[in-house]
C-alpha cells in the first residue's frame, strides 16, 4: 500500500470490513478509528526487544495452561468505540473470541501489555487505558518503559476500580495478578537464572 493510497483513505470513511481487507494486503500497519485509517509509526530496537521478551516469557510461563499469548500483528476490536488497535502483547484466558471469525482480530483479552514509546506515551497511559476498559474480559494492564527500568501494572478490583503497582530497578520480578506467573525484570537482580524482561535493552543507544 502506497503513501498516496493512505492519504486517500484518510479523507474518506471506511467500514470495519473495508479496513480489514485493506490491512490484509498492506505493506505497513494502520489503525482504525470509527471510519478513519491512520498509519502507525515504527518502533525502536528496544521497543521490539521488550515486546518479544515479554511475549516469550509469557508463552514459556503459561505453557500447558489454558491461555493464549498474541503480539505484533494481531489486532484488537473495540466495539463500543468502533476501533481496531494493535496492542504490543495480549493474553487471552480460555477460548479465543474473534471478530467475525477473522483469525487476525481478537475481542477478549484478559491482559494487555504496551511498551511505551516517546511519541505515544501519554496516549498509552491514559487514552488507550480508557479504551481498553470497555472490554468486559480486560483485567490487567501493564506499561513497560523502554528508556529505563520502570513498569506500571494496573489490576481491576471492581467496577471502575483499579489498583496500581510500580516496579523499577530495585525490583527483581514482575508479578502477574491474572495468573500465577513471575517474570524476572533485569539481569542485575535476576536470581532465578531465567531470561529477564530487559535482556539486551540498551538505554544508552535506544534506536
Amino acid at each position: 500500500m502506497t503513501s498516496q493510497t493512505i492519504s486517500a483513505q484518510e479523507q474518506g470513511y471506511y467500514t470495519p470490513e473495508e479496513y480489514l481487507e485493506l490491512e490484509r494486503n498492506a505493506e505497513f500497519r494502520s489503525e482504525y478509528d470509527d471510519g478513519k485509517i491512520t498509519p502507525m509509526t515504527g518502533g525502536t530496537t528496544n521497543y521490539n526487544r521488550l515486546s518479544l521478551n515479554c511475549a516469550l516469557a509469557l508463552s514459556l510461563g503459561l505453557k500447558g495452561q489454558d491461555y493464549s499469548v498474541f503480539m505484533a500483528d494481531v489486532k484488537l476490536w473495540l466495539p463500543k468505540s468502533r476501533k481496531f488497535r494493535y496492542p504490543d502483547v495480549m493474553v487471552v484466558a480460555g477460548q479465543v473470541e474473534y471478530y467475525n471469525d477473522r483469525k487476525t482480530t481478537i475481542t477478549n483479552p484478559q491482559v494487555i501489555i504496551e511498551v511505551l514509546s516517546d511519541s505515544t506515551e501519554d496516549f498509552d497511559r491514559n487514552g488507550k487505558f480508557t479504551l481498553y476498559q470497555s472490554i468486559p474480559t480486560f483485567q490487567e494492564y501493564i506499561l513497560i518503559d523502554q528508556n529505563q527500568i520502570a513498569i506500571n501494572q494496573f489490576f481491576k478490583t471492581g467496577h471502575k476500580r483499579w489498583t496500581i503497582d510500580q516496579y523499577d530497578k530495585q525490583d527483581s520480578e514482575l508479578v502477574l495478578k491474572s495468573f500465577a506467573l513471575k517474570i524476572a525484570i533485569s539481569a542485575e537482580r535476576n536470581s532465578v537464572g531465567t531470561a529477564d524482561l530487559y535482556e539486551k535493552i540498551d538505554f544508552a543507544n535506544n534506536a
